[in-house]
């Protein structure tokens, strides 16, 4: 496969499981080594290297399918956590910290631990610690898949707000082929046997992105060609 994701874009991957979606961001996190071929990124060689430079792992947040939160840190330390590995030292991270909180609506659960959160507070909590410090590039592994439908169309509306008022450039896992076209600027198709891309399809909707262009022509006529690109155009329906 052949992909490059510009300075500020938000790119979703779509397609069966076992097509290496996940593969892909592990190897983008340095999680996973490719046995072969080419990764850059900033223009930095980084498939070669068994160590990233210090600056290139802060560039980066990582956020997982499922929270991860360690239960004996409260929500606050546990997002918290990357400025503890960094050893960041910066006047305004705890004004970032209660910003962040507040921007979710974790503010009130800042002292409470995993144990008491609901799995949409929970899920919040991981992506605002791959925010803490105020990486460049997210990397998002299907982070809302296991929520109820109205807590993942919130925090999808969140995600778009943060994303157009940072500028980070965001490459994300779904499932999901409505989420990728009301996220994205580009969704990239994806196939198995081999894991490779079939299509990359710009999404050319108007912004501020909304919940009710879901009915409209285009975004499902968008729907219709990715599924019918992974072969699944009868899953395609209005809501």
């Amino acid at each position: 496969m052949d992909l490059t994701v510009g300075q500020g874009e938000f790119v979703s991957l779509v397609g069966p499981s076992g097509c290496g979606k996940s593969t892909i961001l592990r190897m983008l996190a340095n999680i996973v080594r490719p046995t072969s071929g080419h990764i850059s990124i900033n223009g930095v060689e980084v498939s070669s290297r068994s160590r990233w430079p210090e600056s290139l792992v802060r560039s980066i947040g990582l956020v997982f399918q499922a929270p991860n939160l360690l239960p004996w840190l409260t929500v606050r330390e546990n997002i918290a956590l990357p400025l503890r590995i960094f050893r960041t030292r910066d006047p305004g991270l705890e004004a970032r910290l209660d910003d962040l909180l507040g921007r979710f609506g974790l503010g009130n659960r800042a002292g409470a631990y995993p144990s008491e959160l609901s799995g949409g507070m929970a899920q919040k909590a991981g992506v605002l610690r791959a925010l803490a410090h105020d990486p460049d590039i997210l990397l998002m592994d299907e982070p809302f898949g296991a929520l109820d439908p109205m807590t993942r169309e919130d925090l999808d509306l969140e995600l778009l707000e943060l994303w157009r008022s940072s500028g980070k450039t965001i490459v994300f896992i779904t499932h999901d082929v409505e989420e990728a076209v009301l996220l994205s600027m580009r969704v990239v198709v994806m196939g198995t046997a081999p894991g490779r891309i079939l299509e990359e399809i710009p999404i050319d909707l108007p912004r501020p992105r909304v919940l009710s262009q879901r009915t409209e022509e285009r975004f499902l006529a968008l729907c219709a060609h990715i599924f019918e690109t992974i072969g699944n155009v009868e899953l395609c329906q209005v809501k």
